[in-house]
């Protein structure tokens, strides 16, 4: 699956799925699909992760590919929650303007 350098989309893992459709009917934004009988992630433009399709597979197929870290540091801006990278993606600020090195 290709991943979006300026957002995260769910990674599902095609072995774990069992094709319920249960994160396909609940994703707000219909950016998943089923094919073949397995969970793909068909618009990545269109998704939104609320997170929604994580907490409703039953088979944790569905995981997110970031952590969320709120800095105990001060910063200039009003938000200081950074997004961390996690196995190898990108790290981003949480308006996501500019790359954070851990």
């Amino acid at each position: 699956m290709t991943q979006f350098p300026d957002r995260p989309i769910p990674l599902i893992d095609p072995q774990l799925c069992n094709g319920c459709g249960l994160c396909v009917h609940a994703c707000p934004t219909k950016a998943l699909a089923l094919r073949e009988g397995k969970a793909v992630v068909a618009n990545p433009l269109a998704c939104e992760y609320s997170g929604l399709c994580e907490a409703v597979c039953p088979t944790r197929a569905i995981t997110r590919p970031f952590e969320i870290v709120i800095a105990e540091e001060e910063t200039n801006s009003s938000n200081s929650t950074k997004v961390v990278e996690k196995d190898g993606l990108p790290v981003y600020n949480a308006d996501r303007t500019k790359e954070i090195k851990p």
